[in-house]
């Protein structure tokens, strides 16, 4: 019996000749991720590093710090970047999300497999990657000896053909698979096709973050031109692709057309069955409309959101708030003009960082606020108060929202 492409990375990584569901293994990983949040009061106290050319510290979440808690957590991952010498380190001015620089830094790579302390991890599944979040000992534990385990658990395959309209985007498209499968806890995923062929890197990434709204461990692309190219000088090791044999044994395989797909919003509380097309949703008023993360923080993304606002302005009594993926992409968006287009209407354009998203800084709500958001997730008390409600939706429906005052739909401003 042949294997899924998670399936080979987690043979190869655990010195195997085949792995098969329900098999635990030990892995040894390409790299270990640790953010600030890493670095909190109760962290285990780390005496030796398994490899420092093998780690990668990143400040996201509190970036910068909001707080003297936050602040204090920063001392303590400067400390610990100094005292075993990491090289690979994104601090205030170069800082990203994790997620977004891993693949912008060429960290995650095909063939390779990644431990990273954020739940958002899957996101590298984008490029022929696995990786999955891991809790707080565990990631000691990988600082300290480069291995974890895995469960081999089931994967799904989604294969994706058709193409999408203007202004509706990948984002809808796992919106979509979430509101009609559900979740997916205890599995991987798997996105082949004709759409995933014809789409960015970007895009597939936003796909594979929210993934982890599936319940997902790994979720995972072929590597393909597309990818190669955007790799071209930005690899830090080895391209090693899989791909899943003909013979590969899957759960289950859906085919989905995507052609006529509509924008799809994720109501209050969780994205699993619980998501509307926007032709089937009433007016909702709004206070907060929220660009960014590592969902959809990319250049795509402002570009997306300039073209619906160029020449309009955010409506009275909404704030909309856009944060770059990372300061690169920032570099990016000013170039390009984006950001002027829109601060132009009136939306407040931040540094990098994972702020708004969790509910830490840069754009918390208020008791009972409403807020449209193109971040990753929705529950009760995400991004501030727990009366809130948060509305998830792709980049230019947030943007066609923030004008109008209501969730809105982009294609009206075709």
């Amino acid at each position: 019996m042949g294997m899924t492409m998670a399936e080979k990375i987690l043979a190869n990584k655990s010195g195997r000749d085949s792995v098969k569901v329900g098999d635990i293994v030990v892995c040894k990983v390409d790299w270990a991720v640790t953010g600030d949040l890493g670095f909190g009061k109760g962290r285990p106290e780390v005496v030796k590093v398994w490899d420092p050319e093998r780690i990668v510290v990143v400040a996201d979440h509190t970036a910068p710090a909001p707080n003297v808690d936050s602040a204090d957590d920063m001392v303590r991952m400067r400390q610990f970047i100094n005292e075993f010498q990491i090289p690979h380190h994104f601090d205030i001015g170069d800082q990203g999300i994790s997620h977004v620089l891993l693949g912008e830094q060429g960290f995650a790579l095909p063939g390779g497999l990644i431990a990273n302390g954020d739940s958002h991890s899957c996101a590298s599944g984008a490029f022929n990657c696995a990786s999955r979040g891991l809790g707080g000992p565990e990631m000691t534990y990988v600082l300290c000896t480069g291995e974890t385990w895995f469960i081999v658990y089931p994967t799904v395959r989604f294969v994706l053909e058709g193409a999408l309209g203007k202004f509706v985007t990948s984002r809808d498209v796992l919106h979509h698979i979430a509101g009609v499968y559900g979740d997916f806890s205890n599995h991987n995923v798997e996105y082949v096709g004709s759409y995933v062929s014809g789409i960015s890197v970007a895009s597939r990434q936003t796909i594979a973050t929210m993934s982890a709204e599936l319940s997902a461990e790994f979720a995972l692309f072929e590597s393909d031109h597309v990818l190669e190219e955007y790799l071209q000088g930005r690899a830090k090791a080895q391209i090693e692709p899989v791909v899943s044999d003909d013979d590969a044994e899957f759960e289950a395989i859906y085919e989905i057309n995507v052609t006529g797909l509509a924008p799809q919003i994720a109501l209050p509380g969780k994205v699993p069955n619980n998501v509307q097309s926007i032709d089937d949703l009433e007016s909702t008023k709004i206070d907060q409309a929220f660009i960014g993360s590592c969902a959809n923080g990319r250049l795509e993304d402002f570009a997306i959101a300039a073209e619906i606002l160029k020449g309009r302005k955010v409506a009275p009594g909404v704030r909309l708030i856009v944060t770059p993926g990372s300061q690169n992409v920032y570099k990016e968006a000013l170039k390009a003009g984006y950001v002027e287009t829109l601060m132009e209407a009136n939306a407040v354009v931040t540094n990098s960082t994972c702020g708004a998203c969790y509910g830490g800084h840069m754009g918390v709500l208020g008791s009972g606020e409403v807020c449209i958001t193109a971040s990753t997730r929705n529950f009760q008390g995400r991004m501030g108060s727990a009366t809130a409600q948060v509305y998830l939706g792709s980049p230019a429906t947030v943007a066609a929202s923030a004008i109008a005052g209501v969730i809105a739909d982009p294609r009206d401003h075709i």
